[in-house]
Parts: C-alpha cells; sequence; structure tokens
C-alpha cells in the first residue's frame, strides 16, 4: 500500500541514534496484542457475540422435550349409601412422553434470527475497531517515549553547555575580561535547565508506565528511528477522497450502522407480536396406572397426537403497542446517531490530512531553522570570540537551536501519528502498517 511508505518514511533520522538490542515497534505491538486489557475484552466481547447467530437460529429450528412421571396412589373410598362399605386402593401410575414442536410461522422468531446476523457483524466492527484502536495507542506511546527520551537528551546537551557557559562567565569575571551580569545570567540559565531536565525525567518515567500499562510488563529499551527522512503528502493528496472513505468505512460509522439496522429490526420483531404464530406439533405417551380395585386389572395406554396450532394474538393490556413506539423512539436515535457518526469520521479525516499536510510543511521548514540556528550559534560563538557578541547573546542562541531540535522531533513524530489517525479515519489501519513502519527503525 502507498500510504505505508508514506508512514514509513516518517520514522526516520528524529534523533535519537540506534539502541543495540532494543525493542522495535512491532515486538511492542505483538506484547500489546497479547496483554492489553481493552483489546483482550473487545476479543472475548466478540467471541460473545458470535453466539447471537445460532440463538436466534434457534427459534427456527423444532424443540423436543422428553418427560416421565411415577406416583402412587393412597385412595379411600367412602359411599354415601351405609350399606356399602368403605374401602382403600393403593397403586402406581407412571407415564413417559415425547413431544416435538416445529414453528412454522413466527415472525418475532424470523427477525430474532435476522438480529442475529446483525448482532454478530456489530461484534466484528466493534472489533475491528478496537485492532485500530490498539494500534494508534502503541504508536502513541511508542513515540511518546522516544520524544520524551529525545527531550531529556536535549535538555542534557543544553545543560552542558551552558555549563560551559558558565565557567567560562567565572573565569572572565576573576580575570577582569567580563562584569558579574554575565555571570548571573548563565547561572539562571543554568537553574532554568536544570528544573526542565527535572521535568523532563518525570516525564519520561511517566510515558514509560503508560507504555508498561500496555503490555504487562516493564517497558524495555526502545528502537530508535533512521537517519534518513523524507515527509511527504498523503496518497491519494486529496481531502474529499479520504473525507469520502472515512463517511462509509470510519470504525465508527461501521458500528452505528449496525446499530442503527438492529434498532429496524427491533421494531419489525416488537410489531410481530400482533402477528398469528402457527406451529406443527407431534406428542407420543406411553403411560400405565393399576385399577386401584382389589382384583381388578390396571391399564396401559399408548396414545400418539399430531396437528397444527394457531394462536392469534387479539389483546394483551396495550404493551406491544408499547414496545413498538419505545423501539421507534430507540431507531430514531439510533439514525441520529449514525448522522453524528458519519459527521465526527468526516471531521477526524479532515484533521488527520490536514495534520499531514501541516507536518510535512513543519518539518521542512524546521529542518532549514535548525540549519539556521547552527550557523548563527557558530557565527555569535565566534562574535563573542572577537568580542562583537555577549554572554548573553550565545546563551540566546543556544537555546534558540536546542528548542529547534526538539520542535524539529516532535515534528516528525506527529507526522507519523498524524498519518496513522488519518488511515484509522478512513478505516484503513491494520497490523500491516505497523511491519512497514518498523522497517525503518533502527535495532
Amino acid at each position: 500500500m502507498k500510504h505505508i511508505l508514506l508512514a514509513a518514511a516518517a520514522i526516520a533520522a528524529l534523533t535519537a541514534g540506534p539502541l543495540a538490542r532494543a525493542a522495535d515497534l512491532l515486538e511492542i505491538y505483538r506484547l500489546a496484542l497479547g496483554s492489553d486489557p481493552v483489546y483482550s475484552a473487545a476479543r472475548a466481547s466478540r467471541e460473545a457475540a458470535q453466539e447471537k447467530l445460532p440463538q436466534g437460529l434457534a427459534g427456527l429450528l423444532p424443540q423436543a422435550t422428553f418427560s416421565a412421571s411415577t406416583q402412587h396412589n393412597d385412595r379411600d373410598l367412602r359411599f354415601r349409601n351405609p350399606t356399602l362399605a368403605p374401602s382403600n386402593a393403593q397403586f402406581n401410575s407412571n407415564s413417559a412422553s415425547v413431544s416435538v414442536t416445529q414453528p412454522i410461522y413466527r415472525r418475532q422468531s424470523l427477525v430474532a434470527y435476522e438480529q442475529g446476523k446483525t448482532q454478530v457483524t456489530l461484534a466484528d466492527a466493534q472489533f475491528d475497531s478496537a485492532g485500530q484502536d490498539l494500534i494508534l495507542r502503541v504508536s502513541q506511546a511508542y513515540f511518546d517515549v522516544l520524544l520524551a527520551m529525545s527531550t531529556l537528551s536535549f535538555t542534557e546537551a543544553q545543560k552542558t553547555a551552558i555549563a560551559q557557559q558558565l565557567e567560562q562567565a567565572r573565569r572572565n569575571f576573576e580575570v577582569g575580561n567580563a562584569t558579574i551580569t554575565d555571570t548571573h545570567e548563565a547561572q539562571a540559565r543554568f537553574d532554568l535547565v536544570t528544573s526542565q531536565e527535572i521535568a523532563a525525567r518525570a516525564d519520561l518515567e511517566v510515558k514509560n508506565r503508560a507504555l508498561e500499562q500496555l503490555i504487562g510488563r516493564a517497558a524495555p529499551r526502545l528502537a530508535g528511528p533512521g537517519r534518513t527522512f523524507s515527509p511527504t503528502p498523503p496518497s491519494p493528496n486529496a481531502m474529499d477522497v479520504w473525507v469520502e472513505r472515512a463517511r462509509d468505512n470510519n470504525p465508527a460509522v461501521r458500528i452505528a450502522r449496525q446499530n442503527f439496522a438492529f434498532a429496524t429490526q427491533e421494531v419489525a420483531r416488537n410489531r410481530g407480536a400482533h402477528h398469528p404464530t402457527l406451529d406443527a406439533f407431534a406428542t407420543y405417551t406411553d403411560s400405565g396406572s393399576g385399577s386401584g380395585v382389589q382384583g381388578g386389572s390396571g391399564t396401559d395406554t399408548q396414545s400418539r397426537v399430531v396437528g397444527l396450532q394457531l394462536a392469534i394474538p387479539l389483546y394483551q393490556g396495550g404493551i406491544v403497542n408499547s414496545r413498538v413506539r419505545e423501539a421507534i423512539a430507540n431507531e430514531e436515535k439510533s439514525r441520529q446517531d449514525l448522522d453524528n457518526a458519519r459527521r465526527s469520521a468526516e471531521l477526524s479525516a479532515r484533521q488527520g490530512y490536514l495534520g499531514v499536510t501541516s507536518s510535512v510543511a513543519q518539518v521542512r521548514a524546521l529542518e532549514a531553522a535548525l540549519v539556521s540556528n547552527q550557523s548563527s550559534l557558530d557565527s555569535t560563538l565566534l562574535g563573542q570570540q572577537v568580542g562583537v557578541r555577549t554572554q548573553v547573546d550565545v546563551l540566546n542562541a543556544q537555546q534558540q537551536l536546542f528548542s529547534a531540535r526538539r520542535d524539529l522531533a516532535q515534528a516528525r513524530y506527529n507526522y507519523v501519528l498524524s498519518l496513522l489517525r488519518l488511515y484509522a479515519a478512513a478505516g484503513e489501519l491494520d497490523a500491516a502498517d505497523i511491519e512497514q513502519v518498523n522497517r525503518w527503525l533502527e535495532k
């Protein structure tokens, strides 16, 4: 896929060097597949929803029942005629029967079976959405850690550079070549960057903990980006195309579409309660009983019954009409939810597209700014040596250079994530994108 190559091209030469034996993005993704509780819950929910289809089909298939009973009878018989003596009889009665019922026409059962199909499709859409969400969460957590590492590295380098300037300012002041102001300025910058270093370390710790939540274990050392980078616009480079894809294939739209279909079927199912039902049935019974009369003979009976049963609902207290009205209201709610999902998908696609295209321009601008800031720092250092630039000028130039490096790293990571979000908005993000992106990481 062309868009995979675009995502892959984004993971290059961000600032961190290669990490020996480090876990790459694909490894982290595979760990999350087996450990992330959100994704595991979505998998279990999908498996549970698969049973809706056989449950709906069961309402259309024959229902067979076997029943058996045995009972002891103790009967006292007293006559109102005083000339007849009372009697007592004890005997057993046994019975066994098999009955089979085959629905011929049950409107509600037919609709329930179709609803089972819809629920299976809905579960598949929800699981696909969970899969795309996992890819985005893993990628976000992965690159958040790399960005935090880069920020810490930049801060440490800036601290080292400022420390050198502070030491130089102190020496110059001691020999009388500079005022105490330069020393105070360098000390203030050093104290500030020290606080920034502390914040950067804390942020890296937080980002590592977020990654651990996904993979269920201590965050490993991560593979950094490669050395080449050439951000390019998405393919096709047309916002309307991505918006149309998102309108039809966005996971939230697919879910809302199936919810609307289920709600429509629910209206039909409730209206089916007004329809008559027709069943075929067959029953076989084998029973036996003692006579209960001294010296009498018991009886054994076998009966076979086959027939049709028609039931026509006449009045059920108004509950059927109430349930139909409730289902119609829920159908309208689902229709509005579908419309909202489509609008949100269109907005996500536009945001993703603009995020990618703006990131391309931003990366190129920051690359140029990095070169300019490096040249500015070199010139400022030279100017300080010949006395035309001050200590403050050097500190400002250093700060601008490190800020440009940090902003460039962030812009490159934002480009990758924006590209992945664009594919997710269009419903096209899958594990293949992770594999392609992973090839551009240095192990």
